[in-house]
């Protein structure tokens, strides 16, 4: 048995990887949990690890790849020529034997950020830290002085976009 990348359909992993186990194939979808800002929130979402990726651990001798390639979600199997590429046994225990960590944080201490509405929109500053669900506190330099404000979170992008 091999482990094999399948590439789904855009934000299709999950329907992808429910079809597949519906149809008594072994499928795994790695997931994290992310803060992202939505509708004014910062809220906690698990997305998937590997955007359009999901895994399947089929028999060597499997030959048919028919039944998996029209599987609603998917949209083909990872190839190297006509032949599935396969995923190291290594790599996906790797992976399954990550430890749950706290959510990857949407700015960091430190970060250089860019605001991009509001009464302070188009300064640059420094994220200090979140102050509460729905504002953080930002270093700006602003009359040749750094001021600490406080802002709403979903004002804010990393200065880096």
């Amino acid at each position: 048995m091999h482990w094999y990348a399948i590439h789904s359909k855009p934000r299709q992993e999950e329907r992808a990887l429910d079809n597949l186990q519906r149809q008594g194939f072994e499928a795994w979808l790695p997931m994290l949990t992310v803060e992202k800002v939505l509708r004014g929130k910062l809220v906690q979402v698990t997305e998937p690890m590997f955007s359009r990726y999901l895994f399947i651990r089929l028999d060597t001798e499997q030959t048919n790849w028919s039944p998996i390639r029209s599987t609603l979600g998917v949209s083909r199997l990872v190839s190297f020529g006509n032949r599935p590429a396969v995923v190291g046994d290594e790599l996906i225990e790797a992976l399954q034997t990550v430890p749950a960590r706290a959510p990857e944080r949407l700015f960091q201490p430190g970060q250089s950020i860019k605001i991009v509405s509001g009464p302070l929109k188009g300064l640059e500053g420094i994220f200090q830290q979140a102050d509460g669900e729905h504002r953080a506190m930002v270093l700006i330099d602003l009359l040749n002085k750094q001021h600490r404000v406080t802002t709403p979170m979903q004002d804010l992008r990393p200065a880096s976009l």
